[in-house]
């Protein structure tokens, strides 16, 4: 059954520079270009395989007069690389010029970022090759000339990427990691610790527009599929903060024809019992506040395996919903936990199951795919954390901090190593009809709430929300960022 997160919607990759290959030495030849790669294929709608005159159009016409974003820069150095690639020789590995000069219309910055994607194409393309030397002098030199905390978002970017490609080289020619039995998983600690540091925590909250946007979603959702009930329970399997569970609560206390007569919250807990006691502390004063009937309680585990239907206590009166931000994704590595986790689920039969995820294909075996995918993905991340917090130093650190994880999992690691695994609402799609569960639409309400939730960032413009099927998806600048659906199960 784990071969369906393998799944991919092109067809299978054919054999590329870019894929892995075992067994081969550092004098293996390079093709003369990255056409030939099947990701590159589906971006090529936007690279288009550009000619120089067509470079030139396109940051003309289609690019526009304005800053180009981070995504169109990596788009622009794709076209590029895939029109120059065979001047990057192989028995010289980095040009004075790599193309002689710099596009007209660009901006020093852009130029510089447009070079830096070029160089860690390069990079990337040597690793896949095992011509480990050749590609430690590229990442060496992007590294010279970047920095993970200063410069653009470009340049961050791909400091970041040339750490996790430099991390890879030093696995495949020293042997594997010898892992513990207690795996670690490294980005979702560094988020338990901004958590900790409420003032920071919330400052990200307030800047970053996604998360509101999804959790004003999955509220509405959540409140009308439980219109008509007065004893109300809902088990959050990722509480964090709990931001979501006071939005569900001011809008039950706003409830005039039926009032609430009990709201349970139960938080699932496998790390971090003082942050979980602490977020039912804020949950409990809040309600309080608010006059609203309210009870909470911890479920701490071990592992995902351990959970029991039995330990939520849920009442016959009550109507039960699930909110599941970003937990899945962690259990793709983990098949038994997933499973465990879906069945427990099926027993209790929410009355709605609010699903969050990362909307990526960063999952896939093949190298190529995992990091053309994920180098886009991450561009506009940074992008999007760029334009929200340029005042905001230290929280742009912490949250770049967290990506940077994020993406040495994705491309540093290999197999069980890699702990945290993105596939898209397709995927998910089919998994949950494994268990008889149904997708349900977001009504024109949800989708009219989380529309005016960006309008309240000076940024909103950038992210759009888009429905995909009957979920909605949360983009910046274009890109896919992260989706929402609502499950029930038949």
């Amino acid at each position: 059954m784990t071969e369906e997160f393998n799944f991919e919607s092109v067809q299978p990759p054919k054999k590329s520079s870019f894929q892995e290959t075992k067994g081969q030495k550092d004098k293996q030849v390079l093709p003369s270009s990255l056409a030939s790669l099947e990701l590159l294929s589906i971006y090529g709608s936007r690279f288009n395989k550009l000619g120089t005159q067509n470079i030139r159009r396109s940051v003309e016409t289609c690019f526009s007069p304005q800053k180009l974003s981070t995504e169109e820069i990596i788009r622009l150095a794709g076209a590029r690389y895939l029109q120059h690639s065979t001047q990057w020789h192989h028995d010289i590995c980095i040009p004075v010029h790599p193309y002689g000069m710099s596009l007209e219309g660009l901006s020093e910055e852009e130029n510089r970022g447009v070079e830096h994607a070029q160089f860690l194409l390069a990079a990337a393309e040597r690793v896949g090759c095992q011509q480990f030397e050749r590609a430690s002098m590229l990442l060496s030199h992007l590294l010279w000339n970047s920095s993970g905390g200063g410069g653009s978002p470009v340049q961050r970017v791909a400091f970041h990427f040339s750490q996790a490609l430099l991390e890879r080289i030093k696995r495949k020619t020293r042997g594997k990691v010898t892992l513990n039995k207690c795996k670690k998983n490294e980005e979702r600690e560094m988020i338990e610790k901004l958590i900790l540091d409420t003032n920071m925590a919330i400052t990200c909250h307030n800047k970053i527009p996604f998360n509101q946007v999804m959790q004003f979603a999955g509220v509405q959702v959540i409140v009308e599929h439980v219109a008509f009930q007065t004893r109300i329970h809902l088990i959050n399997l990722d509480i964090g903060f709990g931001v979501e569970c006071t939005a569900l609560m001011q809008a039950l206390a706003e409830r005039h024809e039926r009032q609430v007569e009990l709201l349970k919250i139960t938080a699932i807990g496998l790390q971090g019992m003082t942050r979980l006691e602490e977020t039912g502390e804020r949950l409990v004063s809040f309600a309080e506040s608010l006059n609203l009937p309210f009870l909470y309680k911890i479920v701490f585990v071990r592992s995902i395996t351990e959970i029991k239907a039995e330990q939520f206590g849920i009442e016959d009166n009550e109507a039960v919903a699930v909110y599941c931000p970003y937990m899945l994704r962690t259990m793709v590595s983990d098949f038994v936990s997933l499973e465990h986790l879906m069945r427990v689920m099926g027993k209790i039969r929410p009355t709605i199951m609010i699903v969050l995820e990362v909307e990526a294909k960063h999952n896939s075996p093949s190298f190529v795919n995992r990091f053309i995918e994920a180098f886009f993905f991450y561009a506009a991340y940074f992008d999007c954390i760029d334009t929200c917090m340029k005042q905001d130093y230290e929280c742009r650190m912490r949250l770049e901090g967290i990506l940077s994880e994020g993406i040495r999992n994705i491309i540093a690691m290999e197999d069980g190593e890699r702990m945290v695994r993105d596939v898209k609402i397709d995927v998910w799609r089919r998994f949950f009809a494994r268990y008889r569960m149904v997708e349900t639409t977001f009504s024109d309400s949800s989708f009219y709430q989380a529309n005016l939730v960006t309008k309240k960032f000076e940024c909103g413009n950038f992210c759009t929300v888009e429905r995909n099927g009957k979920c909605l998806i949360i983009r910046w600048k274009g890109t896919t960022i992260h989706s929402i659906s609502a499950w029930k199960f038949l």
